[in-house]
């Protein structure tokens, strides 16, 4: 006896004596063998059982080898099988390779042919094998590595979340009891932003920086901001700065979300008819998610309490933003966005109750 070796062989050959032959050679070598004397049973074995290499005669009864080596290929396209024949059936053969046999043997074989293809078909099998299990590693090292990315990536988006959150509300604080408004106003975006059929990346973008559209606050005196009466005209041009000095102090950024917080601090007063500040723009020259910031940023400010003033109610707010007042108009507002407005009302009143200063 040679080497041993490792490998499990299923044998197929109607022919006994070619049967028993041959498994008495391999058993020699060290392979563990399995034998069928027709391919239907071979089927119903090579099922339940996994080999290394399939040997085959090619002409047999009840299933050719063809036929068998079909079958094998509807389940697995890569094991190695070796067909056996006889001078007279070289087509066959030749067909059977284009079908995917791994090689043949022509009988009368012999067997350091034999021994030689089954060597090279074991090999061939185990390099498979070797590269389906190191694509199985790679696969699952791809999939740690990204889960792991993926929960550092939220991980520092919730931090850059909650910093934001926290410096933005340290500006609303200087204008209010409360960073209460900061939330409502994202929300109230939010719920426009759906209400247009916006793409939900551009929900979840407005719903986090039209929360910063106020920081510019911080770069305003409290004699102004925090006056009980109303402005005087030179007092109210100081306090319009604050849309400059919050963009300055979100300008320059690489990120999607902090370059819209930015468009969102300088350009939140824009009015669709033109009459707002800091550039004067009108219509659509106005980004969207300034048409949107605009109306819900004046409609809370209409329902909360002021040194200068009390808190409207739900229904007097939405009176004042649908038919104007005269200080605040309709036109003021993109119609789009106002009507959408008008359908997601009753949610602002729950939004405001709520999340109440």
């Amino acid at each position: 006896m040679t080497e041993i070796n490792e490998g499990s062989i299923l044998i197929v050959d109607d022919n006994q004596y070619v049967l028993e032959s041959v498994s008495v050679l391999l058993k020699e070598y060290g392979y563990f063998i399995s034998t069928c004397s027709n391919g239907g049973d071979a089927i119903d074995m090579f099922l339940e059982n996994n080999f290394d290499v399939v040997l085959t005669d090619i002409n047999m009864p009840v299933m050719s080898g063809i036929e068998f080596l079909e079958k094998i290929r509807e389940t697995n396209k890569d094991i190695p099988v070796i067909m056996i024949t006889a001078h007279s059936e070289i087509g066959a053969a030749v067909a059977a390779i284009k079908n995917g046999a791994f090689d043949f043997i022509i009988k009368p074989y012999k067997p350091e042919y034999l021994i030689h293809s089954i060597e090279k078909a074991i090999k061939y099998n185990g390099l498979l094998q070797m590269e389906k299990n190191y694509k199985k590693m790679l696969e699952d090292t791809v999939q740690k590595r990204t889960k792991e990315l993926a929960d550092a990536l939220i991980m520092v988006r919730h931090m850059t979340s909650e910093l934001i959150t926290r410096l933005t509300t340290v500006a609303e604080y200087r204008d209010s009891d409360t960073g209460a408004h900061i939330t409502r106003v994202g929300l109230y975006s939010n719920k426009i932003a759906e209400a247009l059929a916006m793409p939900m990346e551009f929900i979840e973008t407005i719903t986090f920086a039209s929360s910063m559209h106020d920081i510019g606050k911080i770069g305003i005196s409290d004699n102004i901001l925090l006056k009980p009466g109303a402005l005087t005209a030179e007092e109210f041009e100081i306090m319009k700065k604050h849309t400059i000095l919050g963009e300055k102090v979100l300008a320059g950024s690489n990120y999607p979300m902090i370059k819209t917080a930015a468009s969102i601090a300088l350009s939140h007063h824009e009015r669709w008819d033109g009459t707002g500040y800091s550039r004067g723009l009108k219509g659509e020259e106005i980004s969207i998610e300034n048409r949107i910031v605009l109306l819900v940023d004046q409609y809370d400010a209409l329902r909360t309490n002021r040194p200068y003033k009390k808190g409207f109610t739900h229904e007097k707010t939405f009176k004042i933003i649908t038919e104007g007042d005269g200080r605040t108009m309709p036109e003021h507002f993109d119609p789009k966005v106002l009507k959408a407005f008008i359908e997601v009302a009753p949610m602002f009143d729950e939004i405001c109750e709520t999340f109440k200063d």
